[in-house]
């Protein structure tokens, strides 16, 4: 049994994802090893998905349906992770909870942290002994946030329970999953998100996209959610819906941002810890403000290329830009200007995105456009970052304070220049660089 439960246990499934045959199956829900429950269940005027939570009518359909020879309601929301029908159950374990004491929970991380980043890691062990629900950890970007939560996480590890730090974006998966291995070398890990071909996997320590924690179901003892204000955790209700979900009965969530939202900052109830300076102590590099007369659509402004020419330090550049279709006209144009530079574009429906942002981060690559998908929790050791148009919509305070804090987070280079461009400053440009001035001043106020 031990097998299974480590398998099934926490997750909540659909037949064809119980990789046993019928009679297998049957002989251990007779024994109450496994249970069932309706996929789709009447609420008033509508019906609710026990899997993603969704309630609205125009996100279900009707199927007709092989099995009973009849149509069926089914969610159309959750649909890529497998069709929850109404004539389809949901399976979950109730079986003997995961054992996964069989190996040593080594702590193999053999950095330091600084005295902000101890006392917040010491918060955080704190909330987890004494069962806290809730902790936000508002840190700025680069303060080194994953860092602090290795020690709750070895804390919670070597209790034999289950951890999950879930983020809205697949490359911050990517990111961590070597680092956690790195840390935590003979514990079991897996990462989930889209593609990753793991997402049947199960471990004790489980790295994911909060999509991914729809197919969980009480399953974590310590949830971390990483950039919880990020689209799209903060604009799908889904998402907090699965995370709940996905957690025990007095397990503790910890929520880490360096742009908490207003709405979560005012939760008076919610403990808050706050880190104002980066891991290497250097301030966050302050964006230039470069005014334009047009910000223009398809073609480069001349500043960026007297800009570019001149710097005084060559470092890579990562240049964010507003939509996909912008990228696809302007990345021909820097080709042909310099041609001898590594020069590529990357955005979500890129099909090499992961190779490229490999090559990046390999210093394989001199510049790189993107969209906002590497606005936030990636690492680049070294580089300059620049934002033509900085006043377009999709460009909001927290994206620029994001995309701000893509520069500087090396030890050994932490002064990378930020540039906004744009043809007149929005709320959204002013904020974003008084925030990060307030963060420099509350930093330096700690040192004194």
């Amino acid at each position: 049994m031990r097998e299974y439960a480590k398998r099934y246990a926490g997750r909540l499934l659909l037949r064809d994802e119980i990789e046993l045959p019928d009679y297998q199956l049957q002989a251990l829900i007779k024994r109450g090893y496994f249970k069932l429950k309706p996929a789709l269940i009447k609420r008033y005027f509508t019906h609710q998905c026990q899997r993603c939570g969704n309630k609205a009518r125009h996100l279900f359909g009707v199927i007709s349906c092989s099995n009973c020879q009849t149509a069926h309601l089914y969610c159309r929301k959750c649909i890529q992770m497998g069709r929850v029908m109404s004539c389809s159950p949901l399976y979950y374990w109730v079986g003997p909870d995961p054992d996964w004491s069989a190996t040593d929970k080594r702590f193999a991380w053999k950095g330091e942290l600084t005295k902000t980043q101890s006392q917040a890691s010491d918060r955080v062990c704190h909330a987890i002994a004494n069962g806290v629900n809730e902790l936000l950890i508002h840190a700025v970007c680069g303060s080194g946030k994953t860092e602090i939560v290795f020690a709750g996480v070895a804390q919670v590890l070597n209790m034999n329970k289950r951890v999950c730090l879930a983020t809205p974006r697949a490359d911050v998966v990517r990111e961590l999953l070597p680092r956690f291995q790195s840390a935590f070398p003979t514990t079991s890990i897996v990462g989930l998100y889209g593609g990753s071909g793991a997402n049947q996997k199960t471990a004790q320590l489980t790295l994911s996209t909060t999509h991914q924690l729809l197919r969980y179901d009480n399953a974590f003892d310590l949830m971390i959610i990483d950039e919880m204000d990020a689209f799209p955790y903060h604009a799908d209700p889904s998402l907090p819906y699965a995370t709940k979900k996905a957690i025990k009965p007095g397990a503790t969530t910890l929520y880490l941002t360096a742009t908490p939202r207003q709405d979560m900052i005012n939760q008076s109830k919610t403990p808050t810890v706050f880190v104002p300076e980066r891991y290497h102590q250097f301030p966050l590099p302050v964006p230039k403000s470069v005014l334009l007369l047009k910000c223009p659509d398809v073609t480069w402004p001349k500043v960026f290329w007297k800009w570019y020419e001149q710097r005084p330090i060559k470092r890579q550049v990562l240049v964010f830009i507003a939509t996909i279709n912008r990228t696809q006209c302007l990345l021909p144009l820097i080709q042909s200007r310099y041609p001898q530079a590594r020069i590529e574009a990357v955005h979500a429906k890129d099909p090499e995105r992961i190779t490229k942002v490999d090559l990046f981060r390999a210093k394989q690559l001199d510049v790189l456009l993107t969209t906002t998908i590497l606005e936030r929790g990636v690492t680049f050791p070294a580089i300059d970052v620049v934002v033509l148009d900085a006043g377009h919509p999709v460009f909001d305070q927290a994206a620029l304070v994001q995309i701000a804090g893509r520069a500087g987070r090396s030890k050994v280079d932490p002064t990378g220049e930020v540039l906004f461009f744009h043809d007149g400053q929005t709320i959204a440009i002013r904020e974003a660089i008084r925030s990060i001035k307030k963060m420099n001043k509350k930093a330096k106020i700690g040192k004194e």
